[in-house]
């Protein structure tokens, strides 16, 4: 469970490097994962943008970091972020990033900026 800092962080809320940010609606996003033998719908719990990039910000638990769901969830967003990526930017768009953050190092303090050259995946 990731604590209710996420949602007041002032990176979320008043980070002067996001221009907007949401959390996206149920079905927004068609991502689809394995895991075991079934497949199941990932929904990120954040979108943030920037001058120069979209993040798909996706806090949890430190000791849910490496479990088979998590790493599951993480491969198939971070494919479709370089799908939507190439799409984009071949459309004048923004890329996209996927970034996983434990929860132990959300702080008022934190910056989107600084959580993401941290733990922005590629």
């Amino acid at each position: 469970m990731v604590p209710d800092t996420f949602l007041s962080s002032p990176f979320c809320l008043h980070d002067r490097d996001s221009q907007k940010w949401f959390r996206p609606a149920s079905g927004q996003f068609q991502i689809t994962y394995k895991h075991g033998a079934s497949h199941h719908d990932y929904q990120p719990d954040f979108v943030a943008e920037t001058t120069d990039c979209i993040y798909m910000l996706e806090p949890k638990a430190k000791n849910e970091m490496t479990s088979p769901d998590v790493l599951a969830k993480k491969e198939a967003a971070v494919l479709w972020c370089s799908r939507a990526t190439a799409h984009a930017l071949s459309n004048g768009g923004k890329p996209w990033k996927y970034v996983l953050i434990p929860h132990d190092v959300i702080a008022e303090n934190m910056t989107l900026t600084g959580l993401v050259k941290q733990y922005s995946i590629t």
